[in-house]
């Protein structure tokens, strides 16, 4: 069993409709996976039953070695999550923000804001902490995010299209410190996106289209000759 995020045989319908058909892959620790499909290949629903907002009626899942359906909330508190839309309350600070998500989780006092100010270091976002969320530019609030999903030190970080709505400097930020946290701390990143400039060839590819698995393994071993972008309209049809 894998240390970091493992999906078996996962399959979800929505009446008649199958949204995702026996999906199966394996992320190691430290592992940056890049689930890239376009629009309406499943992404949302597989991250629904990541996050267990959905229950699988089928497949499995095990986060850092706990079986989803079996010990949901040990699974549950080794990963963290940023939705594609913010969470933040906007008229709380940085600080605030992750205080208020650190007490949910049982950490308050000292440690807390040991946490809070570790996160906000790892994310550079340090000296922006007494800044009212409202006034942030949007990847600053996307760093927010990511640093109020680190505080309870998950093994698994799951992003649901993170960078949607971001001028290329950010996007391009962003990803790069997300790396970044796999190759320094050993976090197993699962990034869903339908942007293939965000995903590196040392990156683990989860290829999904129409509710499979197309392909999953190295993602410079896979496009082989062909940019990813090319490589991916092949094989789905879609501009990325």
């Amino acid at each position: 069993m894998t240390s970091g995020l493992s999906v078996e045989n996962l399959a979800y319908r929505y009446g008649a409709k199958e949204a995702l058909k026996g999906v199966s892959f394996q992320l190691e620790a430290g592992e940056f996976g890049a689930l890239l499909g376009p629009n309406g290949a499943g992404k949302s629903t597989l991250f629904s039953l990541l996050t267990r907002l959905f229950t699988a009626p089928q497949g499995r899942i095990s986060i850092a070695g706990h079986d989803m359906g079996r010990t949901p909330r040990a699974a549950l508190a080794r990963m963290g999550v940023v939705f594609q839309s913010s969470t933040l309350d906007m008229d709380l600070s940085v600080k605030q923000n992750l205080s208020y998500f650190a007490a949910l989780h049982g950490i308050a006092g000292r440690e807390a804001a040991r946490r809070s100010d570790g996160a906000l270091e790892r994310m550079n976002m340090a000296e922006r902490a007494h800044e009212r969320v409202r006034d942030l530019n949007g990847g600053h609030r996307r760093r927010t995010e990511i640093a109020r999903a680190l505080l309870h030190d998950p093994a698994v970080l799951l992003l649901d299209e993170p960078t949607v709505g971001l001028d290329a400097a950010a996007r391009q930020s962003i990803t790069s410190h997300v790396h970044q946290l796999c190759a320094d701390q050993g976090l197993t990143v699962l990034w869903a996106t339908h942007l293939t400039d965000e995903v590196y060839d040392s990156d683990h590819l989860v290829l999904l289209h129409q509710g499979q698995i197309l392909q999953d393994g190295n993602v410079g071993e896979l496009r082989s000759e062909s940019t990813l972008s090319d490589h991916f309209l092949n094989l789905t049809g879609a501009r990325a």
